[in-house]
C-alpha cells in the first residue's frame, strides 16, 4: 500500500486534537516575556533604570550593571522552571539559531551552583563557521559573536516540558561584519529615526524620537501531515514541483473568509495561545483565497520587535502544527494554479508625541507634515525601486510575483484617486506661481484638498507592490517565508537617505531667503515631478502596464539573480555606506550569500524533480503502459476489430509520448545542472541555474508529468494529488 493510500485512509480515523478552552488573552499575554513590568519586580533601581534607558533611549548598559540585570532575569526564569538559556539570533540562513547552555556550573571547590552573569547575558561566542558569510571569513575561522539587543525583551520558549530562556541578539563576525538580519536593521532604524526627527522639527520642535512601525500579515497553507510526508517535494522543497490542477481549485472563491475547518481552527487556537504567552499581539485570523490557505496578523509594533515576533511566530506555527498532525507551508508558491502566499509589510512612522506621520491631520500644519513624509516615501521608492526589488528577491518568491494575487516584479506605488489628485494639484496649481504672499491660501487649499477620512478614501490595489492604505504604506511584494528585516532594512534606509536630502534642499532654500513653509512646498513639488513615474493606479498584471513601465524607465527584474545585482551597484554602496548600514564588503558578501542561496534552492528542486520523475512518475506510467499493451494485445488475439480498441491505442500513444519526453528532459536537465556546477563565478552560475536549468526544464517536465497524472490509473499514482492535499483535512 502506497504512502498516499495510507495517508488518505488515516484521515478518516483522525480527530482534531483537543485544545484547552480559550483563556482570556489579557490573562496570558506576555507571561513568558521579561517585560519592563516584570523587570521592575526582579531588578534593583539602578539596574532597572539602566535597562529602561537602553530600551527607550538607546544608551549602552554598563557591564557592572549587566550582572544585576542577568541575575534578575535568571531569578525570573528559574521561577518559571527554566534551566537553560540561549542567545537567539537570525543568521543569513533565513531561519533562527540557538545554542543552549545551562545555568548549572561547578565552582573551584566542587560546589554546584546556578549562575548567569552579565558577561553571558551581553555576549557569547557561537561557532560561526557553518553559517553563510559570503566570503567574509574562511571556514577554519570559526569565531563569531552574538551580542544582546536590550530593545527586544528576553522570552521563555516552551517546547514540550522543557523551557529555555531566549536572549534576542545580533550576530557579527570576529572582525565586526554583520552576519545576520538584526544588526543592519537596528542601524537602519537609527538612521531613519534621526533623519525623520530632523524633518519633524520643521513642524514640531517637541518631537525627539520617530519610530518606524510594522504590521505584518502572515499567509500560509495548512495540510495534513501524512499527505505531506507522502510528497518528497513538500518535505524537501516546501512546494510541489508536480501536480495537475484539480477540477475545483479556487475559482468559486468559496474558501475566502469562509468557515474555518475544525481541525485547522484547533491548530489556530493552539498556536495563538503560544504566541500570546510570548507577547505576540495577534489580532486576526481567517481563510485566504486559495483552498487550505490562511492568514494571521498582529497589532502594529515597533519594527524591531515586529520582526522578531514574526520570525518567532513562524517557528511556533511549524512546531505547534506537529501536535495537530498538520504541516504549515510557508513557501511563497507551494501549489501551481492557485494563489501563493505573501507577507504584506504595513509600514508607518510614529513620533513620541503620538503622531502617525503617514496619517493626514485636521490642520494645515499637520497636513503639510503628512504631505512631506508621504511624498518623501514615494520619492524614496522611485529612486531605489531596484534596491527594494532586491530586498524581496528569492527563488520561492520568483514563483509568486506576478502570479494570481501577488504583485508583479515592477515596483510601483498606488496612492488612490484622491491623493493622486492632491499630488497633481500641488504640481500644477501651485507650481512656480507660489510665493510667500500665498502662504496662508496654500495652507487652506491643502487643508481642503486632503480628505480627513483617509481610510475611506483610498481603495486597495492588490496588484500594486507598494500601496498607500490610508495611514500607512503596504509593501505587498514581501514573500511569506522571508525575514521581514531585509525589506525593512532597505525601506527604512532609503527613507532615511531621502529625508536627509530633503532637509538639505529645504535648508538651502531657507538660506536663500524662502520662508520655511514655502521652501518645504517647493521641494515637495519638485519631488512629485521627479517621482511621478513610479505612481500607477491600474492593473499591474496587464501587458499594457509592462509596456508602459518600460517607457517610464521602471525596472522589471523578473528573476532573482538579475534583481540581486542592485545590491552591489555604486548607487547602493553609497546609500548603505553613507547611512552606516553596510560596508562595501558586507554588501558584496550578502550579494554572494543570496546568489548561493538561490543556486542551492533551484539545485535541490531540480534533484527532487529528477528523483520523483524517475522513481515515482515513470514507474507508475510504465505500469499502466504495460496494462494497456496487454489489453490491446489480448483484444487483438481474440479477434476484436481494430476500430474497437482504437481508444486504447490512442491513450497508449499519448502515454508513451509523455513518458519519453519526461525521461529525455530529465536527462537533459541533469546535464544542464552539471554544466552549471562547473561555473566558478557565483552570479554566472546562478544565471545558468535560472535560465538553463529552471527556465528550460522545470515547466516542460512538469507539463508532461501533470499530463501523465491525468492519464495513469489513479490506483497506481503514488503521490497525493492536489484534490487531496488541498481539500482533505
Amino acid at each position: 500500500m502506497s504512502l498516499r493510500v495510507q495517508a488518505i485512509s488515516k484521515l478518516t480515523s483522525d480527530k482534531p486534537v483537543t485544545v484547552a478552552g480559550s483563556a482570556k488573552i489579557t490573562g496570558i499575554f506576555g507571561e513568558n516575556v521579561f517585560t519592563l513590568k516584570i523587570a521592575r519586580e526582579f531588578l534593583s533601581d539602578e539596574a532597572y533604570k539602566s535597562l529602561t534607558g537602553s530600551i527607550r533611549g538607546g544608551k549602552k548598559i554598563d557591564r557592572t550593571v549587566a550582572n544585576q540585570i542577568a541575575n534578575g532575569i535568571r531569578a525570573w526564569a528559574e521561577s518559571k522552571g527554566v534551566t537553560h538559556y540561549t542567545h537567539w539570533f537570525q543568521p543569513l540562513t533565513g531561519t533562527t539559531a540557538e545554542k543552549h547552555d545551562s545555568f548549572f556550573t561547578i565552582k573551584g571547590d566542587g560546589t554546584a551552583i546556578e549562575e548567569f552573569d552579565g558577561a553571558a547575558l551581553i555576549q557569547q561566542e557561537p561557532d560561526a563557521s557553518s553559517f553563510p558569510s559570503g566570503g567574509l571569513r574562511a571556514t577554519f575561522e570559526a569565531r563569531g559573536y552574538t551580542a544582546w539587543d536590550p530593545s527586544s525583551p528576553a522570552f521563555i520558549m516552551e517546547i514540550g516540558n522543557g523551557k529555555t530562556l531566549c536572549i534576542p541578539t545580533i550576530f557579527v563576525s570576529y572582525t565586526g561584519e554583520s552576519l545576520d538580519y538584526k544588526a543592519p536593521l537596528l542601524k537602519a532604524l537609527e538612521a531613519i529615526g534621526k533623519a525623520a526627527v530632523d524633518v519633524c522639527n520643521y513642524f514640531d520642535k517637541n518631537v525627539a524620537k520617530v519610530t518606524p512601525t510594522l504590521g505584518w500579515e502572515q499567509e500560509y497553507f495548512v495540510i495534513d501531515e501524512s499527505l505531506a510526508n507522502a510528497r518528497p517535494d513538500l518535505v524537501q522543497c516546501g512546494r510541489t514541483v508536480f501536480g495537475a490542477s484539480p477540477a475545483k481549485g479556487q475559482q468559486l472563491e468559496d474558501h475566502y473568509f469562509g468557515s474555518i475547518p475544525e481541525r485547522t481552527y484547533a491548530f489556530m487556537r493552539d498556536f495563538e495561545a503560544e504566541a500570546y504567552k510570548l507577547g505576540i499581539p495577534l489580532r486576526t485570523r481567517h481563510n485566504e483565497v486559495a483552498p487550505a490557505q490562511f492568514e494571521c496578523a498582529p497589532i502594529f509594533e515597533e519594527v524591531n520587535i515586529a520582526v522578531d515576533h514574526n520570525t518567532l511566530l513562524m517557528d511556533v506555527m511549524s512546531r505547534v502544527a506537529k501536535r495537530h498532525r498538520l504541516v504549515v507551508l510557508l513557501h511563497e508558491k507551494p501549489f501551481a494554479g492557485i494563489n501563493g502566499s505573501g507577507k504584506h509589510n504595513n509600514w508607518s512612522l510614529a513620533t513620541d508625541t503620538g503622531v502617525n506621520l503617514l496619517a493626514p491631520g485636521k490642520t494645515p500644519k499637520t497636513n503639510l507634515m503628512f504631505l512631506t513624509f508621504f511624498v518623501n516615501t514615494i520619492k524614496a521608492v522611485h529612486d531605489y525601486a531596484d534596491v527594494l526589488r532586491a530586498a524581496i528577491a528569492s527563488a520561492p518568491n520568483d514563483h509568486r510575483l506576478g502570479a494570481n494575487e501577488a504583485p508583479p516584479a515592477i515596483i510601483s506605488v498606488f496612492v488612490g484617486q484622491y491623493l493622486a489628485k492632491v499630488l497633481s494639484d500641488i504640481e500644477t496649481r501651485v507650481g512656480d506661481k507660489f510665493d510667500e504672499q500665498d502662504e496662508a491660501i496654500l495652507k487652506l487649499d491643502l487643508h481642503r484638498s486632503i480628505p480627513e477620512l483617509m481610510l475611506d478614501n483610498t481603495d486597495r490595489n492588490r496588484t500594486s507592490p507598494f500601496a498607500f492604505t490610508g495611514n500607512k504604506f503596504e509593501f505587498r511584494a514581501v514573500g511569506s517565508s522571508a525575514n521581514c528585516a531585509n525589506a525593512m532594512t532597505v525601506l527604512n534606509t532609503i527613507m532615511a537617505e531621502t529625508l536627509k536630502n530633503f532637509k538639505t534642499e529645504v535648508d538651502g532654500l531657507i538660506d536663500k531667503g524662502d520662508k520655511k513653509e514655502v521652501a518645504i512646498i517647493h521641494v515637495i513639488q519638485k519631488y512629485i515631478v521627479d517621482s511621478k513615474a513610479v505612481l500607477f493606479e491600474g492593473d499591474g498584471y496587464s501587458d499594457d502596464w509592462h509596456k508602459e513601465a518600460e517607457k517610464r524607465g521602471l525596472p522589471n527584474l523578473k528573476t532573482t539573480p538579475v534583481a540581486l545585482d542592485a545590491m552591489v551597484t555604486d548607487k547602493a554602496k553609497r546609500l548603505f555606506e553613507s547611512n552606516n548600514i553596510y560596508t562595501h564588503v558586507e554588501l558584496e558578501a550578502r550579494h554572494e550569500i543570496e546568489l548561493e542561496k538561490y543556486i542551492k534552492k533551484v539545485q535541490i528542486e531540480a534533484r527532487v524533480m529528477g528523483d520523483l520523475a524517475l522513481n515515482h512518475i515513470l514507474p507508475a506510467a510504465i505500469k499502466y503502459q504495460n496494462q494497456l499493451i496487454c489489453n490491446i494485445k489480448g483484444l487483438k488475439d481474440i479477434g476484436i476489430d481494430e476500430p474497437l480498441y482504437r481508444s486504447q491505442v490512442s491513450i497508449l500513444r499519448e502515454l508513451s509520448e509523455h513518458i519519453q519526453s519526461v525521461h529525455e528532459q530529465v536527462h537533459e536537465m541533469v546535464e544542464a545542472r552539471k554544466k552549471a556546477n562547473n561555473i566558478s563565478d557565483t552570479r554566472n552560475k546562478a544565471i545558468a541555474y535560472c535560465d538553463e536549468v529552471k527556465g528550460k526544464y522545470f515547466d516542460e517536465i512538469r507539463y508532461h508529468v501533470d499530463k501523465l497524472e491525468h492519464l495513469v490509473n489513479d490506483d497506481d499514482w503514488t503521490l497525493p494529488k492536489y484534490r487531496e492535499l488541498l481539500f482533505l483535512r
